[in-house]
């Protein structure tokens, strides 16, 4: 989005020199950093433009903990995908998620000290730990406050999403999530006897092509045994970004049970012992549903429950 143009070909090299760093950050916050930029093959100033970077996300609020100039300039994997995450949840997750709790008395989320006592111009043992277990609050907040919406917004279409992870493997939390944005773009009866990877492909195609969403994942970094939840948290918050609309609905209420349009349960195959009696949780497991099936009879391949006690 910078005019002109920038291209990251290789993250870990081409941040080494500042200007990537400083270009996504004025992009990010619509302020002017590139001014202070200077080229040069000398690591004197490529320090001091990745040094003028990590000092404007300090006094953005953004907790940069055991990540310093030398160490990006080096190119060190591990921090560079550290400061690009933190990066992530503080301009697009948490800024995004805190409007959504309007109760709230801070909309960034950033839920640390200020004033002098937090000064950590020279950092001590204590200190460093403090603003450890202060990032990670807030990163926990940040993360829970997107799952209410997520919640929020696909339990109505009978998908329980529980996590970032495995919830997701199936592609119906996504397709969900788009249909509550739009419904014609989602028929979730057809998903259903659809396999994930077509769902998820349907997914992130309807995302990109309908809604304007970038498409970030593939259908195989969901398919795996433990999708990536930072991945998957920075996918989804894009939704809240392309729709802020939806914000805040019926989140100022988190105990406020939202009607059941209807569920879909895929019942796989049971062993033998079992398929005479299946049981179905509702997400809140205050509701439990016993379908009884005779032992000739296949088990039925899905059950649709109504939100009617019938």
């Amino acid at each position: 989005q910078c005019k002109p143009p920038l291209k990251v070909k290789d993250l870990f090299i081409d941040i080494q020199d500042g200007k990537i760093l400083m270009a996504l950050l004025e992009v990010l916050s619509g302020q002017k950093l590139m001014h202070e930029y200077k080229s040069s093959t000398h690591r004197i100033f490529r320090l001091n433009n990745i040094a003028k970077a990590l000092k404007f996300l300090e006094d953005s609020n953004v907790k940069l903990v055991s990540i310093d100039a030398a160490e990006i300039a080096d190119g060190n994997s591990s921090l560079v995908l550290g400061l690009i995450w933190n990066i992530i949840l503080f301009f697009q997750i948490k800024e995004l998620t805190g409007n959504l709790n309007r109760n709230s008395s801070s909309s960034s989320l950033s839920s640390g000290p200020s004033g002098p006592e937090s000064d950590t111009s020279h950092p001590s043992t204590p200190s460093v730990e403090r603003n450890v277990s202060v990032a990670v609050k807030d990163q926990r907040k940040a993360i829970r406050a997107l799952l209410i919406w997520v919640q929020r917004k696909t339990r109505k279409y009978g998908v329980a999403v529980q996590d970032f992870a495995s919830s997701w493997r199936s592609g119906l939390a996504f397709l969900a999530i788009i249909k509550a944005i739009d419904s014609t773009l989602v028929d979730m009866k057809q998903a259903l006897e659809k396999s994930a990877r077509e769902n998820l492909e349907d997914a992130f195609s309807i995302a990109q092509n309908k809604l304007g969403v970038p498409r970030l994942l593939e259908p195989e970094d969901i398919m795996v045994e433990s999708p990536d939840e930072q991945s998957i948290v920075t996918y989804v918050a894009q939704f809240l970004e392309h729709f802020p609309e939806l914000e805040g609905e019926d989140f100022t209420d988190p105990d406020k049970e939202l009607p059941i349009e209807s569920t879909y349960v895929h019942i796989k195959d049971t062993p033998s012992e079992k398929e005479g009696k299946i049981l179905i949780l509702s997400e809140s497991e205050e509701n439990m549903y016993t379908v009884n099936h005779e032992r000739s009879h296949p088990a039925p391949p899905k059950v649709h429950i109504h939100d009617t006690p019938e």
